[in-house]
């Protein structure tokens, strides 16, 4: 069971079971949004889906999510301000107990009252994606001029209506020239959590934009270096291995006799993941028509939640209780010494593979004792990408 301290209103987030519940649960509300984003997992396209959940269905749903007490609930997109019954769902969810975190698009939609709106509605965090430290880089990501301005702009009202911001920025080729400059850009903005995604070529997600895996390496080094010295906090998407690094990082700080001192950080409402999260292992993604993912990068249905619960889905599906069994994985995750906190990418091991237990394709660690098979008793790799998942 998740236990709450009544005087500080937090989860426990030690005490969160991931065969029970999910630690995190995100709901497409919608796949609508007026952007173009090169590497959208979605494909959105400008209108709304004939067959999204209704409002009532999504406000069932949110009683499921506050019935499996799960710590932290997304509304992502598309763009969710398309649904003019976005602050009616957000008010259900804080009626229920249930902390709202919401990832807008930065188009016009995005005003100053529609942010002061969404914080009277009870919403907890605003997060909004910043991909390049430059107008240019981050505009030609989202396929909009102006969106690098109007991300700017959101992040200032929402410190004015006094909303915790989280940045989403996603890695890839397009951007990686630029990581210096995003991390400076990080250390200027009020924000309580700099969310780091790495591509998965899924939708509109290309595999040429994907970085190999000595850059992934080079992403982290920089990343564990400004989390001793953020106010903000860090967290990868897509990245488990980065959870290695740093394990491996502190072990080496301490043979050096290395301590360094935890910076303070901005106050947060939603709180950290424990350690071992990944897709369908703690994390659950529901489709903006209630079909029911292990991520947003991994694109298969254990069910829908018009037909059958959240809660039977999440917990009896075979898909989901094979992902959260580390013995169940292959090639050198099955055999590695972190698998039980990293446990790899599931998403883009099925991008890259066709089979999402095939170890992750951009991490350099090779397991203690690992013997790599030969080539020939090897999988040849072959793109698996579905679109519009």
């Amino acid at each position: 069971m998740i236990t709450m301290n009544p005087r500080i209103n937090t989860f426990d987030y030690g005490a969160v079971d991931f065969d029970e519940r999910p630690f995190l649960a995100i709901w497409e509300v919608t796949q609508a949004c007026d952007l173009a984003c090169v590497h959208c997992r979605a494909s959105a396209q400008p209108e709304r889906h004939p067959m999204e959940l209704s409002t009532e269905e999504g406000k069932r749903l949110i009683d499921q999510i506050a019935a499996l007490q799960v710590p932290v609930f997304v509304l992502t997109g598309g763009d969710p301000i398309k649904r003019p019954d976005l602050f009616e769902l957000i008010a259900h969810a804080r009626q229920a107990g249930v902390r709202v975190s919401l990832t807008p698009s930065a188009t016009p939609l995005l005003t100053r009252e529609v942010i002061f709106r969404l914080k009277e509605a009870g919403l907890a965090r605003l997060a909004v994606s910043m991909d390049g430290a430059r107008a240019e880089t981050h505009d030609a990501f989202r396929g909009m001029a102006g969106s690098f301005a109007r991300t700017l702009d959101a992040i200032r009202w929402a410190n004015e209506a006094e909303l915790p911001v989280q940045i989403n920025t996603t890695f890839s080729r397009r951007n990686i020239g630029e990581i210096d400059d995003l991390v400076a850009r990080m250390e200027q903005l009020k924000i309580t959590l700099w969310s780091v995604f790495f591509l998965v070529p899924t939708g509109r997600g290309k595999l040429a934009d994907l970085l190999n895996a000595e850059e992934f390496e080079q992403v982290f080094a920089r990343l564990f270096e400004l989390s001793g010295k953020a106010s903000f906090d860090i967290k990868t998407t897509e990245a488990q291995h980065y959870r290695r690094y740093v394990l491996q990082q502190r072990a080496a700080q301490r043979r050096a006799g290395v301590t360094a001192a935890a910076p303070e950080k901005l106050p947060d409402t939603i709180g950290r993941a424990p350690r071992g999260l990944n897709d369908g292992k703690g994390f659950v993604f529901i489709s903006h028509t209630g079909e029911v993912f292990p991520s947003g990068f991994l694109p298969l249905s254990a069910g829908n939640v018009r037909q059958t619960g959240l809660a039977a889905i999440y917990r009896e599906s075979p898909l989901f209780q094979e992902l959260r069994n580390p013995d169940s994985l292959e090639g050198k995750c099955g055999v590695c010494e972190f698998r039980q906190i990293c446990g790899g990418s599931r998403a883009r091991a099925y991008a890259l593979t066709g089979d999402p237990l095939a170890e992750e394709p951009c991490c350099v660690h090779i397991p203690r004792g690992y013997v790599k098979p030969p080539q020939a008793a090897r999988r040849v790799p072959t793109l698996h990408v579905l679109q519009g998942a």
